[in-house]
């Protein structure tokens, strides 16, 4: 059932977009579902549907970037031990992909890491399978939530999505 909706969101997708917002005059009427094919896929197949791509932004961009999209709690753990070892300018960006904050502030992030291109910033999504113990001794109660470590040692923390506070903050720390 939630496929059939899904895939009928999709073919309104285009209509409901071109209607104007607050008016219900316009409307349209749906009296008929003769040609509603539903979409079937697989159930290993835990992808989004086709027609949510548009809204899905990437992190990342083709030019030169210093953001690195975390893949699992390991590589996690791996790169937080070796930002700590090496002393490296570091900033994980704690996130998630039901989150509005964090949807909005990824340009700035974006923006961040190209203006400062010695500054690694890691994204973590803290909904991976394995990170919910290490996500609390980290004490990561909300998203977004900014870690900044300098010399290896956490200097500050930013929680929410706050683009003053996250430039100054980057100003104070990471300024050359």
């Amino acid at each position: 059932m939630f496929r059939r909706v899904i895939s009928r969101l999709c073919q309104l997708r285009p209509l409901l977009l071109s209607q104007r917002v607050g008016t219900f005059s316009s409307t349209p009427s749906f009296s008929s579902y003769s040609d509603f094919t539903p979409v079937l896929r697989p159930s290993s197949d835990r992808q989004l549907s086709p027609c949510f791509t548009p809204f899905s932004r990437s992190f990342a961009s083709s030019s030169s970037s210093n953001l690195v999209i975390v893949g699992s709690a390991d590589s996690f753990k791996t790169l937080l031990q070796k930002a700590q070892d090496e002393k490296l300018p570091t900033i994980f960006y704690f996130t998630a992909a039901w989150c509005g904050p964090c949807r909005a502030i990824s340009p700035f992030i974006e923006q961040l890491s190209h203006q400062y291109p010695n500054v690694t910033i890691y994204k973590v999504d803290i909904d991976q399978e394995g990170l919910g113990t290490v996500l609390n001794d980290l004490k990561i109660y909300s998203v977004p939530t900014f870690h900044f470590l300098k010399n290896g040692d956490k200097a500050s923390e930013v929680v929410g999505a706050d683009v003053e506070q996250l430039r100054s903050t980057m100003e104070d720390l990471y300024q050359e």
